[in-house]
């Protein structure tokens, strides 16, 4: 299919023809969409523990090699608030050198995963999970701007959520009434605004106010120049970052968590417009182009980068249809930055605050955490399990023990709807019940013949079962007939449980005979020696042939 080829839909743009009509609409869109990026990439680099500039970078560097080599057509790539947590945690740390080298480590990570084709698989981390990382990342994010939005007179807070909240009670007394007028009028414009129009975003309009209004009156609160210094108006020179293979044993967790923050993001923004568009995307080259675009990245000072669904989505809104608008998007961020660059110091802090809490409020999945808590008791568990550990623990540990219990939950479900048993009382005693097992009315049992019936997937999680109804067998039987009709898929362990009971049978003169292996499963079989041992001729495709097959062996 064209979805899984390794090719930016640049190229295909490209072969298909790009016109003059195209270029005008994703020159439109580009400007745009670089409005909208310009104040996100500087609070989203601020809120993630790095200077301010080191957004603009990475959306420039990042943001344009996504468009460039992505498998969307309309992706606009950057910084997002769903790195900020675990970009906050590395930089606290082990300083940018560290979080460059976890970069670089997790765009190799993607193009490994676009490479074995494992777009798809990607997309399978269950929701609750989802959920509950991105609501708890929205809550970390919204906790992490009460001191600018307040204004409070202290150091940098600490990195965990409950120090925080202490250390914000502990300086309350130093409350600046000018930063939190500002902070709460920058919010309500930015949540109306769209109202106006939604061309000019209004976290723009915001800055501008707020930052001519603290220029011209000489407000006391704190700005970007005041806190970082100034801002260059250039991209820095490429630089390789500090490689130990200590600090890469101890940063790949992260890297990890990075890859699939990245991968799940920009592959759900791709869907999104999917949706908006009607075109498919290439979910294997959309990971290749991330991971390529976080491997460059940090050599300009960049932080890691993916797909942003806000950001496509304007895209779309306003007329872009080809990578060429993202492309654009990232050379007009450029020449913004080499204009009005030094003026970025003045932006106030209070009103990057409100930005970011807005960003924290919409990715947020408020709505649908509600919703799940209809959902199944163990849905609820991994929701509010990966949400606890998300705020309160660490980010990379909330999402690997939310995929751990949900996995276990989903083996859970899958061995509880495996049922085995035997069947020959119901066949014996009551012609309905045979038939409705499947059996001709009238069969007949042998009395030294045992029938055992196996549905669903025979895996680990039901091989236990399997075994403790086996040992549940009275007598010994001279043959046991295992019907497996209902067995789509044999594990290794499902094989070695069914060694057992073979050996088992030999040890008491009990022919074991198979009944209704399907195709999958029979290879497993031949390929693990296991037919060889049982026999040929003991393993028969329809019921009434290995009934026939247990008098042969039995002699009856």
């Amino acid at each position: 299919m064209t979805t899984h080829k390794l090719e930016p839909k640049s190229w295909t743009v490209l072969r298909e023809g790009y016109t003059f009509r195209l270029f005008s609409r994703d020159l439109t869109a580009g400007i745009i969409v670089a409005i909208i990026a310009l104040p996100l990439s500087i609070a989203l680099a601020i809120a993630s523990g790095v200077k301010p500039e080191q957004g603009l970078f990475t959306a420039v560097i990042a943001g344009f090699l996504i468009s460039a080599l992505s498998g969307s057509r309309v992706q606009i790539g950057g910084p997002t608030g769903a790195f900020i947590v675990v970009v906050y945690t590395v930089v606290q740390k082990f300083g940018y050198e560290g979080l460059a080298l976890a970069t670089i480590m997790a765009g190799l990570l993607l193009v490994c995963m676009g490479i074995a084709r494992l777009g798809g698989v990607i997309k399978f981390i269950p929701y609750p999970v989802t959920v509950g990382f991105t609501s708890g990342i929205a809550v970390i994010i919204i906790t992490a701007q009460i001191r600018d939005l307040l204004g409070l007179n202290m150091a940098a807070p600490p990195a965990d959520f409950l120090g925080k909240i202490t250390s914000y009670v502990e300086h309350a007394d130093t409350v600046n009434p000018y930063a939190v007028t500002m902070g709460v009028l920058s919010y309500l414009l930015i949540a109306v605004w769209p109202r106006v129009t939604t061309r000019v975003p209004g976290s723009l309009i915001a800055i501008l106010l707020a930052t001519v209004m603290t220029s011209l009156f000489a407000l006391p609160v704190d700005t970007i120049g005041s806190r970082f210094g100034a801002v260059p108006s250039t991209l820095p020179v490429p630089r390789m970052p500090e490689v130990r293979w200590d600090l890469i044993v101890q940063l790949f967790p992260s890297a990890l968590t990075i890859a699939l923050l990245a991968g799940i993001e920009s592959l759900l923004s791709a869907v999104v417009a999917d949706g908006m568009t009607g075109r498919r995307h290439r979910s294997n080259m959309e990971l290749i182009a991330q991971g390529i675009a976080n491997i460059v990245s940090p050599f300009f000072m960049g932080i890691p980068a993916t797909g942003a669904i806000a950001r496509t989505a304007a895209n779309i809104r306003n007329g872009g249809s080809t990578p060429f608008a993202g492309m654009i998007h990232a050379v007009t961020l450029l020449l913004i930055m080499m204009a009005f660059g030094t003026w970025a110091a003045l932006i106030p802090m209070p009103v990057l605050a409100a930005i970011l809490i807005r960003v924290a409020y919409n990715m947020g999945e408020w709505h649908l955490m509600a919703r799940l808590f209809r959902a199944p008791r163990s849905d609820v568990l991994v929701l509010l399990s990966t949400f606890g550990l998300t705020v309160l623990v660490d980010l990379t540990v909330a999402i690997e023990a939310g995929v751990v219990m949900a996995a276990f939950l989903f083996m859970k479900r899958m061995a509880d709807l495996t049922q085995v048993g035997f069947v020959h009382e119901a066949m014996r005693d009551d012609d309905s019940d045979a038939a409705g097992l499947g059996f001709e009315a009238g069969l007949e049992i042998p009395a030294d013949v045992e029938v055992f019936e196996i549905y669903g997937p025979f895996f680990f999680g039901a091989a236990d079962r399997f075994k403790d109804s086996m040992r549940a067998m009275k007598h010994r039987p001279k043959a046991l007939i295992l019907r497996m009709r209902h067995v789509p898929d044999i594990d290794a362990t499902g094989l070695m449980a069914l060694n057992d009971v073979l050996d088992k049978c030999r040890r008491e003169g009990t022919t074991l005979i198979l009944s209704g292996v399907h195709p999958g499963p029979y290879q497993r079989l031949e390929r693990s020696g296991l037919l060889e041992i049982i026999g040929r001729d003991n393993v028969q495709p329809l019921f009434e042939d290995a009934l026939a097959r247990a008098r042969q062996t039995s002699g009856t």
